[in-house]
This record gives structure tokens, C-alpha cells and sequence, in this order.
């Protein structure tokens, strides 16, 4: 279905990329545990971590064989399976799947509204995205039992955005879900597992995925 496949060389087991599951030889059916993962640019990453180790490839960064595709029209090798036409099949989208609950948040919805306190089925989430490094996460936003709402801070200046929330007014930081200062200093949210997709890939695995409109649930 377009996406990647790969294999582990102890069992020969094919594994989904999409699925994070195996699906086809002796492990099939079994899930992977999933890392929370950012993806952003290295200024961001670095402003953020500071003390991070980075794997050096020699250099090796500096083309994208895929930039073609990218711009181009076509939906993967084999076209879509399931022709969602709620987005064009190129759009990019932040899309989660926690616990079987799955929705997608366009790019073009993103960028003007940066900060959505939404629900999915009821689970109270934080979708973000910083304009300068059009990076993006998801998180849940119910702490100690408690269902939080925030919203966005001016930019200071240093790189890091940064937000509040409504019940403490405690300064967390947008891309992390860390708090830094106020009452929850050192309390972190939840991250959700999502990451960037195409809107035809996303919508080919997830038939039935809802899709993040704007509007009354972004308060």
C-alpha cells in the first residue's frame, strides 16, 4: 500500500512502517513498541536539546532523491486504494492513532491555527505546530486526571514557542509539553503517536479516520 516494508534479519518477518506491526512470517501480528519522535529541523531540535548526540553520516544530508516525488501528483507506485477525496491525495496531514482512535489534521489547517484543543472520541488532545520549523505533535491533554486547556504565547526570541495553560497559568513549551515554569514546573503531557503523512496514504489505511475540520473544537 506504498509504504515502506522492512525486515529483521533475525526472523526474516516483514514489517509495516504504517503499522509498526509485522505482517507477513513468524512474527506477524506482533506490534512494535513506538518512541515518541520529532520531526524538525536541527535548529530546532538543537534549541530544545542542547545536549544532544547526533549520528554523523559523513555529510550525507545534503539532497532528497524523493523531492521529485514530492511535488509531483502521483499518489505511491500502485495509486491510492481508498480515493478520499475530503483532501487532495498530496496534502500533508499530522495524523494520530491512539488506543484505535484516529484523525488527521491538515497542514493548510495547522499553519493558521497552531494551537487545537480538540477531542477525538472523547480524548481531550493537544495538536501544535511551530511556524519556523513547520514542526509538529500531538498530545494528550488530560494531566493527573485533570483536563487541561492552553493556548499560544507571543514568540520571545529564543527559537523555543511556547504556550500556557488556563487552569494554573503555568508556561510550558510547545514542541516538548513541558512545563518550565508556574505552578506544574516539571510536570510534562502525555505525546501521542503521530507523524506527517500523505493525505491519500494516511486515508488508505485508515478508511475510516476523521479529519480535523477548524472550527468549535479549537478553543
Amino acid at each position: 500500500m506504498n509504504a515502506l516494508v522492512m525486515y529483521d534479519r533475525q526472523t526474516d518477518t516483514l514489517w509495516s512502517q504504517f503499522l509498526s506491526r509485522g505482517v507477513r512470517g513468524p512474527l506477524s501480528g506482533t506490534q512494535l513498541e513506538i518512541l515518541p519522535s520529532l520531526q524538525t529541523t536541527w535548529d530546532q531540535w538543537y534549541q530544545l536539546h542542547p545536549d544532544t548526540q547526533l549520528l554523523d553520516k559523513g555529510g550525507r544530508y545534503n539532497t532528497d532523491s524523493y523531492e521529485g516525488y514530492y511535488r509531483g501528483g502521483s499518489a505511491g507506485i500502485i495509486g491510492e486504494s481508498n480515493k478520499d477525496r475530503r483532501l487532495p491525495g498530496k496534502e500533508l496531514v499530522l495524523g494520530v492513532n491512539t488506543e484505535g482512535l484516529v484523525k488527521a489534521y491538515p497542514f493548510q489547517t495547522i499553519v493558521r491555527q497552531p494551537l487545537i484543543n480538540d477531542s477525538i472520541s472523547g480524548k481531550q488532545v493537544l495538536v501544535v505546530f511551530d511556524l519556523t520549523s513547520e514542526t509538529g505533535a500531538i498530545f494528550d491533554r488530560n494531566l493527573e486526571g485533570r483536563s487541561m486547556g492552553f493556548d499560544i504565547l507571543p514568540e520571545t526570541g529564543d527559537g523555543i514557542a511556547l504556550m500556557k495553560d488556563r487552569e494554573t497559568g503555568s508556561t510550558w513549551q510547545l514542541l516538548t509539553g513541558r512545563a518550565i515554569s508556574g505552578e506544574l514546573e516539571g510536570m510534562a503531557l502525555k505525546r501521542l503517536p503521530s507523524f506527517y503523512a500523505f493525505w491519500f496514504a494516511w486515508s488508505d489505511f485508515h478508511p475510516d479516520t476523521a479529519l480535523y475540520e477548524g472550527g468549535a473544537s479549537a478553543g
